[in-house]
């Protein structure tokens, strides 16, 4: 899957997911470690690496590495020795409205979940892990515009010298009844 003109170049700034391989792709946790990774990474890197940096098997991860290649997320650099070095297609990864109205999105954002889960678990006791969650009467549309915004803001903010955040954003209608 590797393009010439791709690895001239580097990655895209956005890949817009519309096909629902792609979502199963990153319907694993791992397998969003793994695109973070090579996000954050000036360099390509090769499976070994990935699962030193991410500590884990290096042939437990080469599957979840194939499906995210298979589904056009990352592609294969040249590169010298017998191990080829990956990196992400695009900085960005938006899911086309397709797709996302068939409902098919459910694997991602239940990995996200597991993600919020994870990190409150490692953080709140330690103060570092903040939430908000607002109830408001506002037109589905508007909070759309005012989460694109929030994301658009976030990315010409970012500066690579401070540490990672992860910053997740959900929105659904009101819930009005107690615990199930």
């Amino acid at each position: 899957m590797t393009t010439p003109s791709a690895a001239a170049h580097g990655p895209a700034d956005v890949l817009e997911l519309d096909r629902p391989e792609q979502l199963k792709a990153l319907g694993h946790p791992l397998r969003l470690k793994v695109l973070q990774a090579l996000g954050e990474s000036e360099q390509p890197l090769t499976n070994r690496e990935l699962a030193a940096h991410l500590e884990v098997d290096p042939g437990h991860l080469h599957f979840h590495v194939r499906m995210l290649h298979r589904a056009g997320l990352i592609e294969r650099i040249d590169g010298s020795g017998r191990e080829k070095p990956y990196r992400p297609v695009a900085k960005h990864l938006k899911v086309g409205a397709e797709i996302r109205a068939t409902g098919a999105a459910s694997e991602l954002q239940a990995a996200q979940l597991r993600e919020l889960q994870r990190g409150f678990e490692a953080h709140a006791g330690s103060g570092e892990f903040r939430s908000a969650q607002v109830h408001t009467h506002l037109d589905v549309e508007a909070v759309r515009t005012l989460v694109r915004r929030l994301v658009d803001e976030l990315t010409e903010l970012e500066d690579e010298s401070q540490p990672l955040q992860t910053i997740t954003i959900a929105f659904h209608p009101a819930i009005e009844q107690g615990e199930p």
